[in-house]
């Protein structure tokens, strides 16, 4: 069962509204999940495009409360995103994103993904070392994988320590296309080419 979808179903405040919006781009649609009470948003999930089902499909089934609706500060976040589509620069903040949901591990992980620059990529096994766990490269995928909010927490920019992609929750061939977008060079494998790795 999908975590994610746990924290939001369990909403016991009436006056909070479980919304959906959707963003169109060359990559295909992307979903943003979202609680509004009022003037107050918090986003609960960044949902990446997927070809076989529609995204409004695929939302209704993840979370079947939600609703389509807009704010202000959903609108600023999709011009954000669509910013970052278009390769240009973009810095997102965390301040409408609740990372307290996350169990321990994890939210240190995604802590420190964000930090990891554009055009640049760091590995699942350096990122251990940088948590001082080394050896647990494995949990870091894993952490990186549950990641709700792709995009804002830039998981795409961790790989293999040879330079494969790894997984990634929209798929390789989109991994390859954001990690191109911010300029990221790949050889004839189709490996990055480690010249900037944090």
């Amino acid at each position: 069962m999908d975590p994610t979808r746990c924290m939001v179903d369990n909403i016991d405040d009436p006056q909070k509204i479980l919304c959906y919006r959707i963003i169109p781009s060359r990559y295909g649609t992307i979903g943003i999940v979202y609680v509004k009470k009022k003037n107050d948003v918090q986003v609960m999930r960044i949902v990446l495009p997927q070809q076989r089902i529609p995204m409004r499909e695929r939302i209704a089934v993840m979370f079947p409360r939600a609703r389509s609706d807009s704010s202000r500060i959903i609108d600023d976040i999709c011009k954000k995103i669509t910013t970052f589509l278009k390769g240009r620069p973009v810095t997102f903040t965390l301040d409408r994103i609740d990372v307290s949901r996350f169990y321990n591990f994890q939210k240190r992980v995604l802590l420190l993904e964000r930090k990891i620059p554009r055009s640049w990529v760091s590995t699942y096994g350096r990122l251990s070392q940088k948590l001082g766990v080394p050896g647990a490269s494995r949990a870091v995928g894993q952490a990186l994988a549950r990641n709700p909010f792709p995009i804002i927490i830039p998981c795409h920019r961790t790989i293999k320590s040879d330079g494969s992609l790894g997984g990634y929750s929209g798929g390789i061939k989109l991994k390859r296309q954001l990690l191109e977008l911010e300029g990221v060079k790949f050889d004839r494998r189709g490996r990055v080419i480690m010249e900037n790795v944090w």
